[in-house]
């Protein structure tokens, strides 16, 4: 299940969570890695956990900072060559009444679960057709498969990346590069340590009955682990896959079915 020995990996968000997980999972394939983030201590700090063979490679950006953006993928370039494998991650999360739901929190939370997508596709696409191959694995969400209340922004931004995967798809499959989703429910990371604490001050309820608030409606009755996220990533970036694309890879434990 190895992606290409050495193949250039780029993970957006790289120092924690969902995408540690996923640079941890494609360490381990044989690849190099760049960790794009903006906390270079975090970073840094997960780098420091990688085989000597992934040669991680930390730069710090804001993937809504268009010059920053490309300063960063051509740091990459320059480091370890073209990048063969992008996994898109970085996000951001917000809940709030429709009704209070300003403009500026809207474009804030589009620029960097949707516009940052775009973005760094936009800067791997050309070289991956050059080469006549490519990965790209967008990190959505449950929430971009089903509305939910209080988080219109966010729903329809990852509504965004899996249309956005979709198309990408379908343009880009006779060149050789894959371009797949995964949707990951509620997910064991500091974004959802968040979500829990909201519930706990906004209710009342105690940690574990936010937890179990949660977990209403999922048949398996857990959060789902980051490193089950990132074996379906290695997976979709893997020889295997190469017949695998415009698909969006449901990681929730049952909770939505489609």
């Amino acid at each position: 299940m190895n992606a290409r020995a050495g193949a250039h990996a780029l993970v957006t968000g790289g120092g924690r969570g969902i995408g540690a997980a996923c640079a941890t999972a494609l360490a381990a394939t044989g690849a190099r890695l760049t960790l794009l983030g903006r906390d270079r201590v975090v970073l840094d700090a997960h780098a420091t956990t990688l085989p000597a063979s992934a040669q991680a490679h930390v730069i710090v950006a804001d993937v809504t900072d268009d010059a920053a953006l490309a300063a960063a993928f051509a740091g990459a370039r320059a480091r370890h060559g073209e990048i063969e494998i992008l996994v898109n991650n970085a996000g951001a999360s917000t809940a709030m009444p429709f009704t209070a739901l300003e403009r500026a929190a809207w474009d804030d939370i589009l620029a960097v679960n949707l516009t940052a997508v775009y973005a760094c596709a936009r800067e791997v696409v050309p070289g991956m057709i050059a080469a006549g191959r490519g990965r790209i694995v967008n990190v959505a969400s449950t929430a971009g498969l089903v509305g939910g209340a209080y988080i219109a922004a966010y729903s329809a931004a990852k509504h965004g990346v899996v249309g956005l995967t979709r198309s990408l798809a379908v343009e880009l499959a006779k060149k050789g590069i894959t371009v797949n989703a995964v949707c990951p429910g509620f997910t064991e990371t500091a974004m959802l340590e968040r979500s829990l604490e909201r519930i706990v001050a906004a209710t009342g309820r105690t940690h574990e009955g936010a937890a179990s608030a949660l977990l209403a409606h999922n048949p398996l009755g857990r959060f789902v682990k980051p490193d089950e996220v990132a074996s379906a990533v290695a997976w979709l970036c893997s020889p295997e896959a190469a017949a695998v694309t415009g698909q969006t890879i449901v990681i929730d434990g049952g909770e939505v079915q489609r």
